[in-house]
């Protein structure tokens, strides 16, 4: 080591709180604050403060002196060991990129198998399946609340035909799947399941993850179908399930993501997906499994918006939040379940549909966040998202955007290269603590279900929407080609991707010859006796699956369970 370095070590250790020479960091940066603060005033700043997207007052300096209670060995550790701030992973990127993943999927089974092995043909490893809104909704295609969603925003599922036709030539114990589903999703799964057992693959075999947040969907996206109770009973079932029987399947991916898109903060998206965590945990452990058998294969997504530094600080604090409530609240010892390994895809509500080639580079800065915060998987919304389904060419720059990331620009040489970074290490316990007391306040009012239930959680995000939408009317948030730089160098319109009538059409024609090929009679037996197991306590999943290789359409299943649950109506005053 050279003779400079050991005397720094030496000064600094001989005089704590000094930069090594004898000179005090804290009084020069507050020396630095006044005279940049005389200046600024002199000349005139471009606005009087500055906030992170979440709200967060951000100050022109960050030093020592802001992490005057931070503890790099306890706060931050080191990669791969708890509590995991710096990477769930000892080597990160230097060892494997992160997955690729784009969210795809619309028309029929056919129509949704093409575009999936045109993305593996262009370097996509795992695939992540849109369905569309009466398939969320476990309606059936002839359903008449049905009519013109039929494979418009995601494939058409009716049964577990179809979920074969899906993976037609796609192996499901190589290819692992991400299910955008979640009040349906335990019947999706088992259709997946039977999918893969009708390609010779045993449940133990099959790779892949499932969202099966539905406590979100009464927050953020709106497609529940049954009360929150029996939701989470559902939810939890298919989770001990697939800890039994599917190990190698994620059987829910706890979700920010949509909490996010509704318009929430950051601190918000954190707590309150934290808080449904622990309702789904609590509910599993109540069914008699140890956390530490389960608790390893909970996954996650969240959403990056384009605060870049808040993005960043917001994966680091995540981990560092969900690894000390896992032991502190759930006894977990196994290092794997404290582990908060996620997913994460760009921000689709931040794409807009004025000069959308300008979401290029949106999406890119916002999945270099992802990838500096250190995800494991990512996506990103394509640039014509805010106008239609995406193109094969908006897809195909997505991935490719991902690729120069991960091969070109030299942030995967390192393991988290900006820790260290005075702001970001302030701004990750910011986040932490925000979320912690947001998380505390949803613990006093009885839980996330109960928070749910009263509305207050709805309310927190609705007001938050309205703030920010404001800002952006009011030109105080600048989002270039809707309220500033508006004007447009675009000779031509974009091409936009429609689905057509021809896609209804063939999926209620496929329908009607599934339901004319089976044996009824093993359906309406199967289809009983799921509703006397949803009467009583015992676990859905088996009766599920009975339905499901009977071959029972996914409308008459949750149909089945409509009848004994009911159906949810939200509040009429929040």
């Amino acid at each position: 080591m050279p003779k400079y370095a050991d005397d720094v070590i030496s000064e600094t250790a001989a005089t704590p709180g000094t930069t090594g020479h004898g000179r005090d960091y804290a009084s020069e940066q507050r020396r630095w604050e006044e005279r940049a603060l005389r200046r600024a005033l002199k000349r005139g700043e471009r606005q009087e403060g500055f906030l992170t997207g979440s709200g967060i007052e951000v100050a022109p300096l960050y030093g020592p002196a802001d992490l005057e209670n931070h503890d790099p060995l306890s706060d931050e550790g080191f990669p791969g060991e708890m509590p995991f701030t710096r990477g769930v992973q000892t080597t990160m990127y230097r060892g494997r990129l992160w997955s690729i993943r784009q969210y795809a999927g619309y028309g029929t089974a056919g129509d949704a198998n093409e575009r999936f092995r045109f993305l593996l043909t262009h370097g996509q490893k795992g695939l992540s399946v849109a369905f569309d809104l009466p398939t969320q909704m476990g309606l059936d295609s002839d359903d008449p609340r049905a009519v013109g969603e039929v494979g418009q925003v995601g494939v058409a599922i009716d049964s577990v035909t179809d979920m074969v036709d899906l993976f037609d030539a796609i192996p499901l114990d190589a290819v692992s799947t991400s299910m955008t589903i979640n009040a349906p999703a335990p019947v999706l799964v088992a259709m997946y399941i039977v999918a893969a057992e009708r390609q010779g693959v045993p449940a133990e075999a099959v790779m892949g993850t499932a969202q099966n947040d539905v406590l979100k969907e009464y927050v953020a996206r709106g497609t529940y179908i049954y009360p929150p109770r029996p939701s989470l009973r559902l939810a939890a079932d298919l989770i001990a399930h697939c800890a039994k029987h599917a190990p190698k399947f994620n059987a829910i991916s706890l979700s920010g993501y949509h909490i996010r898109e509704a318009g929430s903060t950051a601190p918000q998206e954190m707590a309150f997906a934290v808080a449904n965590a622990c309702e789904y945990v609590a509910a599993v452990v109540e069914r008699g499994v140890a956390v530490d058998d389960f608790a390893a294969k909970l996954s996650w997504i969240f959403n990056t918006h384009t605060d870049f530094f808040e993005e960043i600080a917001k994966y680091r604090a995540l981990r560092r939040l969900w690894a000390r409530l896992m032991t502190e609240r759930f006894g977990a010892t196994d290092p794997r379940s404290l582990m908060l390994r996620t997913h994460t895809q760009t921000g689709g509500s931040t794409l807009t549909a004025q000069q959308p080639e300008n979401n290029i580079v949106r999406a890119a800065i916002q999945a270099l966040a992802a990838v500096l915060g250190g995800v494991q998987s990512l996506a990103l919304s394509c640039y014509d998202e805010a106008l239609s389904i995406p193109t094969e060419k908006a897809q195909r720059i997505a991935v490719r955007t991902q690729q120069i990331i991960g091969e070109e620009i030299g942030v995967t040489n390192t393991v988290d290269p900006l820790g260290g970074s005075y702001f970001v290490e302030w701004l990750t316990d910011e986040l932490e603590r925000r979320a912690t007391a947001l998380l505390a306040e949803v613990d006093a009012r009885g839980g996330a279900v109960a928070c749910i239930e009263s509305g207050w959680m709805q309310e927190q995000i609705q007001d938050e929407a309205y703030r920010a939408e404001l800002a952006v009317v009011s030109g105080e948030k600048v989002v270039v080609g809707v309220n500033r730089y508006t004007e447009s160098e675009e000779a031509n319109p974009p091409v936009i991707f429609r689905t057509d009538d021809r896609a209804g059409k063939q999926q209620l024609e496929r329908l009607q010859a599934h339901r004319e090929q089976r044996d009824s009679t093993a359906v309406a037996a199967t289809l009983e006796r799921l509703q006397v197991v949803a009467s009583g306590t015992d676990e859905l999943m088996p009766a599920i699956l009975d339905a499901v290789r009977a071959d029972a359409t996914l409308g008459e299943i949750c149909g089945t369970l409509r009848d004994v649950f009911g159906e949810y109506q939200p509040p009429t005053t929040i």
